[in-house]
């Protein structure tokens, strides 16, 4: 056999083909997106009428899990909105018709500063003045924004802020309502206590709402860069 087709078919042999096809890299698996748990609904059924509020955990989780606690031992049911000022507040949580207060846990640190304002509507927990890390079960219902409720400069108790964790979705109509009943002196109160008590039947826990449906995508442009 000639040497020249011996060695030609050597190389042939040790060389790899030109038109050989490279296997792929498996894909990598797809990551499902992150999808934010939805907010904690809760229904307060008053003798005024229902007010639907939503809980904003992320913001104020302790608070918020504090609020959830006594709603779900039914620490809410039969007590009133003893402190309404009109204009700017209905305060409740705490006291029986009679108004004797009812017992509550220890208190939870203060949130405020959040980044939640106690604008109108929103919800936020009630405190000692003079203290800061003092909420329990009290909590009360802005009628107007008040920013001086929120969180100032200092490390007083006095610029401490109330800690907002949550809105009215429903029902801001039935907080006008209870503010705008006459009040007067009444228990240890001087003065804003509702002459015919609002009594808050019970504080239910609602089922979250779905997500909401993802936008369909925007067309694009061409680019030509």
């Amino acid at each position: 056999m000639p040497v020249r087709p011996i060695l030609l078919f050597a190389c042939l042999l040790l060389t790899p083909p030109a038109f050989a096809t490279a296997v792929p890299a498996p894909a990598a698996p797809l990551t499902p997106p992150v999808v934010a748990p939805a907010p904690q609904r809760v229904l307060m059924v008053t003798s005024l009428g229902e007010i639907t509020i939503e809980l904003d955990a992320a913001a104020a989780p302790k608070t918020v899990e504090n609020f959830l606690a006594y709603a779900r031992d039914g620490h809410y049911n039969g007590t009133v909105f003893h402190r309404v000022v009109p204009g700017l507040l209905v305060q409740g949580g705490a006291f029986t018709p009679d108004l004797q207060q009812k017992p509550s846990r220890a208190p939870v640190p203060n949130e405020a500063g959040n980044g939640l304002s106690n604008r109108r509507g929103t919800i936020a927990a009630a405190r000692d003045r003079g203290v800061s890390d003092s909420a329990t079960a009290q909590f009360f219902i802005n009628l107007a924004d008040n920013p001086h409720f929120d969180r100032g400069d200092g490390d007083s108790a006095y610029t401490a802020g109330y800690a907002v964790f949550g809105r009215v979705l429903q029902g801001l109509d039935v907080v006008e309502r209870i503010a705008a009943l006459p009040t007067s002196a009444r228990g240890p109160f001087p003065a804003w206590v509702p002459d015919t008590p609002v009594v808050i039947e019970r504080v239910q826990l609602l089922d979250p709402l779905p997500p909401p449906a993802p936008s369909p995508a925007e067309p694009t442009e061409p680019s030509t860069r």
